[in-house]
């Protein structure tokens, strides 16, 4: 019997071209018909391996999870950025590759990384999504968040919905 090796980890520069790939993938699938076309194909473009290459060097923390040495996802987190929310800490994005969701790669991922960010001294997480981003708003509910902030995110002019979910 093989046993299949399931781990979360801090993302090394030697994972940039993976991350890219998992960025790519899962932002061409959650936001198509969502963003306009250009500014999310511009987006995705301008997040090639050299970016995240030093992305990873960076002052976000990055962690990757690992499926049998694929990278099948990755979290960015850090310092809340919204200082109207009294939270300490902020998952900045939380992505999986199309093909390993719903499997709960992404709860364990997610639970992973608010566990960090309480390590780390952080009162509070926050994390946001767009409004019209149904499986984002789902899974954040579905792991205890509490949807109390609008914002808005602009894409080329078009002037987008977005939701931020807190846990205390």
């Amino acid at each position: 019997m093989k046993t299949l090796s399931i781990d979360i980890r801090r993302a090394e520069p030697s994972d940039a071209r993976a991350i890219s790939d998992a960025h790519r993938s899962s932002w061409q699938q959650a936001y198509a018909g969502l963003i306009p076309h250009k500014p999310l194909r511009q987006m995705v473009e301008r997040r090639d391996e050299a970016w995240w290459r030093k992305a990873t060097r960076g002052s976000a923390t990055m962690l990757v999870v690992d499926v049998a040495g694929v990278v099948a996802g990755y979290a960015t987190l850090g310092l809340n950025r919204a200082r109207g929310l009294p939270y300490d800490g902020e998952i900045y994005e939380i992505y999986l590759l199309p093909e390993y969701q719903g499997i709960g790669l992404g709860s364990y991922l997610f639970t992973e990384a608010r566990r960090l960010l309480t390590s780390l001294g952080c009162n509070g997480v926050v994390v946001w999504c767009l409004e019209d981003s149904d499986v984002a708003g789902r899974f954040f509910r579905s792991h205890g968040g509490e949807d109390v902030a609008e914002g808005m995110e602009d894409f080329a002019g078009t002037q987008l919905r977005k939701l931020g979910f807190v846990w205390r």
